[in-house]
């Protein structure tokens, strides 16, 4: 399974964001330079972790975005769930489009579930704070001021 890029561009801001810290302000120029990502699919993120209250989005100059819960308050499985269009591993898993012959009869979409919903469950153990343990590190590798 491959993760989209926009919940891996979603993953990398509220990183950067804890890494931050809740009482400063980042931009979203800021986290684009940092990553080497497009600003304009930035825009798009933020705008729906705002939308979802994971971040906090100040207008006008001197604006920015943060954290708008504390990292132990942001569960990892959510916000997968939240960003990822859908969860077709396979054709079968598309009842609309599914035009596999054998579907009525496969079994191997039983098990191809089942290891979906591991791979969710394990996400849902963790916040971001789990991943921001290496903080100070992680403030240097993105070269934040």
């Amino acid at each position: 399974m491959r993760l989209t890029l926009y919940t891996d561009y979603s993953l990398r801001v509220l990183l950067y964001l804890g890494v931050k810290g809740k009482d400063r302000l980042s931009t979203i120029q800021e986290i684009a330079d940092n990553y080497h990502i497009s600003k304009n699919h930035l825009m798009k993120v933020t705008y729906d972790l705002g939308q979802l209250g994971l971040i906090e989005t100040i207008r006008g100059r001197g604006g920015g975005i943060r954290l708008n819960v504390n990292p132990e308050d942001i569960n990892i499985g959510q916000v997968v769930r939240h960003t990822e269009e859908d969860f077709h591993l396979v054709e079968c898993f598309d009842e609309a489009n599914n035009m596999c012959k054998i579907s009525p009869v496969c079994q191997l979409k039983f098990a191809l579930n089942e290891a979906l919903n591991a791979y969710l469950q394990v996400l849902d153990r963790y916040t971001l704070a789990d991943f921001l343990l290496s903080k100070d590190e992680m403030y240097k590798l993105l070269g934040i001021d």
